[in-house]
């Protein structure tokens, strides 16, 4: 059918092209945007601005403020490029430069929302950076997530007279409110929620109004309960040092708050809901730099503690974990499936190899992106077990909805308390290893790995293959601050490293995921292509790409047989003029086979199922070490959020 007969206008026409455009594209884009709001008797400006900091490690590409001036009028004051300084857009006044003078604050307001965008519909620019504002003026919106319907409602929004000042999916929210409002703010609100389908959560405020909504489906939002003020956002980061009394909301629930510290929680439908007031489990020592330099390294030092305090309270009570971890656990598992994305998908692959080897369980390890649209055959008594950081993963999350909905039995190893993966799973294992800020997952790793451990340890019915592994987790923060030990040989050879061009990283049996985890940090933080590979597949094809600009990076540690036949490879290497870089915990016996342009890292030894835990460490401070060298912005890197909360 000819285009120009179904629609009316050009600028339909143009608004349908565009849309499908940007579809187009969501799938290729990393989506955590940071949402925050505040109401109380402090600047609110200040208390935002200090918020959108502390959500910086989100991932964003523009940033603004919104809020009620001193006449009661809506106010939005937005830039591209970073808070406190414009990298991203040289030239251009950053946020803090616009609503600051001589160092302090130009305006003052009780009731403020801000937010820190990831471009997904519509580049990064101030008219597509949020808040958007109603074509009244009466309401500003921050938003998180999709609103996969906009098309639509784009389109009947303009045939009603509505013009678009962005090309944001998320500007439809706030002209749906101007439409559906009668002089009930809250009834506006809601008949907007019936229109919209996607995942998201986004607060708004009102010209004529004194008070915040904040809604969520499928994107996180808590509240921060203070003296006499609400802080709505995102996560705890923005108001942990402020107050430690929190509420999470569940999908397809709102929140009112008012002055003095009150508010009202109700379902989509209006009905009221009581939520339980639960701890901040971090202070806001937990999200600061303590002196390092990034925060990305001050994570990887901390893992002797975060690893320690991942099985400290649970190896000597694992009935217990039975019980209250993994309530009603099949005896007769049919399979193991462990579910996860990137570095979490890594170690789920970690898992995989001790399931099968240790407890003789079939087991995968399932790229959830992939896995949710490959209607996948699950049996009643399969065990899946959703691996996130976050525990907001939107694959992840979806591919556990899809298990669950199969009768599967399902669990969660997350890091973040209250998140939508532990709440859907309603069981597993929380990692402690405190708020992760760093974009590159790095003790959240570490901690994943000791967690698929202890769910594996009851499995085996086995008290001397207990007893060993509790033996090797206690010996193991030593043996990690033993790794410590080689962090100035690597900071030293990081220049060097860091003219390669490529690198293959390669890893035989339980230490395969490991060479995947290692080439994916060199490829987030340093910006170098690097790949993983099975050692075995290196010959399958990998060893053409052998060269000057080529660095291959060996994982040698373990039994003989495993050792001696990554050691074949390594020649293999060696014997076309390929330059190395070896982890190994036989250090003496690798000098025999290297040249002096090579390079050795030692590490101890341990147990099988604990060597990624040691072996990745060495592998986290090199991607560090060359990426900072580089000049690379570490712990914010490019195109990167910290988690991805849309499919």
């Amino acid at each position: 059918m000819d285009g120009a007969r179904v629609y009316k206008n050009k600028n339909a026409l143009f608004i349908y092209i565009r849309c499908c455009l940007d579809a187009c594209l969501i799938c290729l884009v990393v989506n955590m945007c940071g949402i925050i709001g505040y109401i109380g008797n402090d600047n609110g400006i200040e208390v935002v601005f200090n918020g959108l900091i502390r959500l910086e490690y989100r991932g964003y590409d523009s940033v603004g403020i919104g809020f009620k001036d001193k006449k009661g009028k809506i106010k939005a004051v937005k830039s591209v490029g970073r808070i406190q300084r414009s990298d991203v857009a040289p030239g251009m006044p950053n946020l803090e430069e616009k609503i600051k003078e001589n160092g302090r604050f130009k305006f003052d307001s009780q009731i403020v929302i801000g937010h820190t965008r990831w471009a997904t519909h519509g580049a990064p620019s101030e008219r597509n950076a949020h808040p958007h504002v109603s074509m009244s003026g009466r309401f500003a919106i921050v938003h998180n997530g999709i609103i996969e319907n906009y098309y639509t409602l784009k389109k009947e929004l303009v045939d009603k007279g509505y013009k678009f000042s962005s090309e944001t999916d998320s500007e439809v929210i706030a002209h749906l409110i101007d439409y559906f409002y009668n002089g009930d703010f809250v009834e506006a609100v809601r008949k907007t929620l019936t229109k919209l389908d996607g995942a998201y959560s986004f607060l708004v405020i009102s010209e004529v109004d004194d008070f915040i909504i904040g809604a969520k489906k499928g994107s996180p939002l808590c509240v921060g309960i203070g003296n006499d003020e609400i802080i709505i956002s995102s996560d705890e980061m923005p108001f942990v040092d402020r107050t430690k009394k929190v509420i999470y909301l569940n999908d397809n629930e709102l929140i009112i708050a008012y002055f003095n510290g009150n508010y009202d929680v109700k379902s989509f439908e209006g009905i009221d809901i009581e939520k339980e007031i639960k701890g901040v489990p971090y202070d806001i020592e937990a999200i600061t730099k303590a002196g390092y330099k990034h925060f990305m390294l001050k994570e990887i030092h901390e893992q002797p503690t975060t690893v320690k305090n991942a099985f400290i309270s649970r190896v000597d009570h694992l009935d217990t974990m039975v019980r209250d971890n993994f309530p009603n656990l099949p005896r007769n598992i049919n399979r193991v499936i462990y579910l996860g994305c990137g570095t979490s998908l890594y170690a789920g692959m970690v898992g995989m190899y001790i399931t099968e080897r240790y407890a003789h369980v079939p087991s995968r390890s399932e790229y959830a992106s992939e896995f949710i649209y490959r209607d996948p055959v699950i049996f009643r008594n399969d065990v899946c077990i959703a691996l996130s950081q976050s525990g907001e993963t939107a694959d992840t999350k979806e591919a556990l909805k899809i298990v669950k909905d199969k009768g599967a039995y399902v669990a969660g190893i997350v890091n973040t308390v209250g998140s939508q993966i532990a709440r859907l799973a309603g069981k597993g294992m929380y990692l402690h290893a405190g708020p992760e800020i760093g974009v590159a997952s790095t003790k959240a790793f570490t901690s994943q790995i000791i967690a698929i451990n202890l769910f594996n340890m009851l499995l085996i019915d086995d008290d001397d293959y207990r007893q060993s592994i509790i033996n090797e987790m206690k010996r193991l923060p030593n043996k990690i601050k033993d790794v410590f030990n080689n962090e100035d040989y690597i900071r030293d050879i990081a220049p060097m490293i860091a003219r390669y061009k490529n690198f293959l990283y390669l890893g035989r049996d339980i230490n395969y995921p490991v060479a995947l985890e290692g080439a994916l940090k060199m490829k987030e933080i340093a910006y170098i292509h690097a790949e993983g590979y099975s050692s075995g597949e290196m010959k399958h094809g990998p060893i053409a790409l052998v060269d000057d600009n080529l660095l291959s990076v060996f994982i040698i540690t373990g039994g003989r047989d495993i050792y001696q036949k990554t050691l074949n490879n390594l020649l293999e290497i060696k014997s076309r003029n390929g330059k190395v870089l070896v982890i190994t915990d036989n250090v003496d016996e690798m000098r025999k086979y290297l040249g002096n342009d090579d390079y050795i890292i030692k590490v101890p030894n341990t147990i099988p199922q604990l060597t990624p835990i040691i072996n990745i460490i060495p592998l986290q401070l090199l991607s560090y070490y060359v990426a900072d060298h580089l000049g690379r912005e570490i712990d914010k890197p490019r195109n990167l959020a910290k988690s991805v909360t849309v499919e």
